[in-house]
């Protein structure tokens, strides 16, 4: 008898509470050591769950093993916040010492509990035969600017001249994210069941006519203007207003780890360009993609928020880097109402997509009539 699909991974992600207290061992004095040891741990486990299963999905066994990363990542933050001890503390120091900065433990809260319970969700969809596509993508969203910004500022901060082999077991889960990601992108959509002269209507409609797209008007306008400031900020632009933000409400800005740096320009480089395109497909009827890539975006921008604002407060950061208590509400209520326009927009997107469908013509209506 196979175990049910949610125990198997809820006992796996528990499993790894006991398979680290080896905190001791001599292996974990060799780094290389250490990274044949986890990509072998990782191949056991598939091996494991591909015996202990028979779904039909082949993500269902990486939303498994990826559980059991999401237990490792509950270990390190448990272990850093001092609630438990002797279990990673070895790897921590000889395998990814990155993971102990601010960031990189926010990073584990994030995939100890949304990863997680984005997974489970997952598994339980595939073990009821239902679509999980809309949680896949905004899953995909947060591995994807989970990846992004923590290889980029672990290769280019601080913590640059102590890449070791561990680092480099990051690719093949940043292959798998990419092959998930394909296979999520392809599984056929949800379709909300709007009639021709519905959806004709809602697209005759003006901004004004649509209170909820006025809002959400509002809060691109804002991201927009917030993206391109910080941008300018960690450019170093010599503005007043620049310098003023950098070291009195934001100092975490400037922290040489490279995070949050390589935070704000992957939001210049990419967010902002996509925020004017969700400008664009509010005023213009028929932008059929933006349901998917509201949900991709929500994703990433709830991972890099709830990474970039916890480690500008943590203890972990050194004192000068942290929010200052003066700016502490300003500078939260900034990058919460950042996260929440993409959330009300996803809202928007799945409640009421006639807007998004493909333009119908009057011809159109006439033959379905």
């Amino acid at each position: 008898m196979k175990p049910h699909p949610l125990l198997l991974t809820i006992a796996l992600f528990l499993f790894a509470f006991p398979f680290y207290m080896m905190d001791g061992l001599a292996i974990l004095d060799n780094p290389s050591a250490i990274a044949v040891t986890a990509f072998g741990i990782l191949l056991f486990l598939f091996a494991l769950v591909y015996s202990a299963s028979d779904s039909e999905d082949a993500l269902f066994y990486v939303f498994v093993v990826l559980s059991f990363m999401s237990g490792i990542s509950a270990i390190i933050v448990l272990e850093e916040d001092g609630y438990i001890s002797n279990f990673l503390e070895g790897y921590m120091r000889q395998g990814e010492p990155y993971l102990s900065t601010a960031h990189g433990m926010m990073n584990c809260y994030w995939a100890a509990t949304t990863h997680f319970a984005l997974q489970l969700a997952m598994i339980a969809a595939i073990t009821q035969r239902k679509s999980y596509r809309n949680l896949g993508l905004y899953w995909v969203g947060s591995l994807t600017m989970n990846f992004a910004v923590y290889l980029l500022g672990n290769v280019v901060g601080k913590y640059g001249s102590e890449i070791r082999l561990d680092f480099f077991l990051n690719i093949p889960l940043l292959l798998a994210l990419i092959w998930a990601a394909s296979r999520i992108f392809a599984q056929p959509k949800t379709l909300s069941l709007e009639t021709a002269d519905k959806v004709s209507e809602e697209q005759r409609k003006s901004l004004l006519q649509r209170p909820l797209d006025l809002v959400l008007v509002g809060f691109l306008l804002f991201n927009i203007s917030f993206t391109l400031f910080r941008g300018l900020v960690v450019l170093d632009c010599k503005a007043d207003v620049c310098f003023d933000y950098i070291n009195q409400q934001e100092p975490y800005l400037r922290d040489p780890v490279a995070y949050p740096k390589i935070q704000m320009l992957v939001f210049l480089f990419y967010g902002l360009p996509y925020f004017c395109l969700c400008l664009y497909g509010l005023l213009t009827p028929g932008s059929s993609w933006m349901p998917d890539w509201a949900l991709i975006s929500a994703g990433a921008i709830a991972q890099a928020q709830f990474s970039h604002t916890g480690s500008s407060l943590h203890q972990h950061t050194p004192f000068p880097y942290r929010t200052p208590e003066s700016a502490w509400w300003l500078v939260t209520l900034f990058n919460l109402a950042y996260a929440v326009g993409p959330h009300l927009l996803v809202y928007r997107c799945l409640r009421n997509p006639a807007f998004f469908s493909p333009v119908v013509s009057q011809d159109d209506i006439k033959k379905k009539q």
